[in-house]
């Protein structure tokens, strides 16, 4: 079992998000992967927890990662869950399938497990977290 791979499935994963064109019409450049100290303003993106677990066999090492992906909208903002679940669909829609190229082993799918929208900061910032599943061959 390595967890070798996860830092490389991070950076490809921000850097796919980073470069959708869909969803940079709804957040701009606010994709993160280390929440800046004062939260911007407006819908956002950040990259969050990830569970990894071994998933090698008796041909190769390999891991299976859930991580999770973020869209949060500040109490300011005031819009509702309408834009956060717009700029929530973007990601998915993105992410889903996705061939992500990896500086350490090799993606073998991508897929969307679940979302949980909510309602944080006292009822008025929302929040969607999805949470997504890899599968990496590292042999």
């Amino acid at each position: 079992m390595s967890y070798g791979a996860a830092l490389a499935l991070q950076g490809a994963v921000y850097q796919h998000l980073r470069g959708d064109a869909v969803l940079a019409d709804l957040v701009g450049d606010a994709v993160f992967d280390a929440m800046p100290v004062t939260a911007p303003a407006g819908v956002h993106v950040a990259l969050g927890p990830e569970e990894m677990r071994d998933a090698g066999d008796a041909t190769a090492a390999g891991s299976l990662h859930d991580f999770v992906v973020s869209v949060l909208a500040g109490a300011e903002d005031g819009g509702g869950f309408a834009a956060v679940k717009a700029a929530a669909g973007a990601v998915s829609d993105a992410l889903e399938g996705a061939a992500l190229a990896l500086d350490r082993g090799r993606l073998v799918g991508l897929w969307f497990l679940r979302a949980r929208a909510r309602r944080v900061e006292n009822g008025a910032a929302r929040r969607v977290d999805l949470t997504f599943r890899a599968r990496i061959d590292l042999g």
